[in-house]
């Protein structure tokens, strides 16, 4: 993480250097990322950077945690818009807020997206934790469904948590290959095609899992 002579600058000073590593990782990764660029880019010499950060894999983990922040804070006044909503309902709702998210911070996204799922590093020992958060949360997410009869019994949770994990990652590439191509990512994102390719794709994961008509007539 940042040291606090990074968090001691200046808002714009701050803004500057994160703005530089995020079109760096964006266009470079993670292990072709150049510190030369990233120092170039924002204006500082490269003694100041590593009086700010250890190296560039701290400068990436900070993003991430910023992009984590910004996150919490985007969904902290949203609500779906049925109380009553099943738990692939709610899920749905989730990737789809998700996704206008992403849409208000695509480069940060991608920048970070492109670093833990086209490198891999997010199935890697040094991001477990966060991937211990996510897990967590799908697998109180599949226990409950199975509570409420909405997911096939005989299911095996931590199965439906990989598949749920995979569908969720398959629509942030989706996001990345389409998505970044257009020139309003947000409009797109709500454009009646994209939130129907969501729901297919999302169709398909659920009535893998979902407990058929026939099944729920069943003691």
């Amino acid at each position: 993480m940042p040291k606090q002579t990074f968090l001691n600058l200046p808002s714009e000073k701050r803004e500057q250097i994160v703005n530089a590593a995020v079109e760096e990782f964006a266009a470079n990764g993670l292990e072709n990322a150049s510190t030369n660029r990233i120092v170039a880019q924002s204006g500082i010499s490269k003694g100041s950077f590593y009086q700010y950060f250890e190296d560039k894999q701290d400068v990436f983990d900070y993003l991430v945690t910023l992009l984590g922040e910004e996150k919490q804070t985007y969904f902290a006044d949203k609500r779906p818009p049925d109380a009553n909503l099943d738990t692939f309902g709610y899920y749905r709702w989730i990737i789809k807020t998700g996704m206008e998210f992403n849409s208000s911070n695509p480069r940060l996204v991608q920048a970070v997206s492109r670093v833990l799922l086209n490198e891999g590093v997010y199935y890697g020992k040094e991001f477990e934790k966060y991937r211990d958060q996510t897990t967590q949360a799908l697998r109180a997410m599949i226990e409950q469904a199975m509570q409420h009869g909405e997911v096939d019994p005989s299911v095996d949770v931590e199965l439906a948590v990989m598949v749920m994990e995979t569908w969720t990652n398959a629509i942030s590439t989706y996001f990345l290959r389409e998505g970044m191509q257009q020139d309003d990512v947000f409009e797109w994102v709500r454009s009646p095609e994209t939130q129907e390719k969501i729901d297919k794709l999302l169709y398909v994961m659920e009535y893998g899992l979902r407990k058929t008509e026939s099944e729920f007539g069943k003691d």
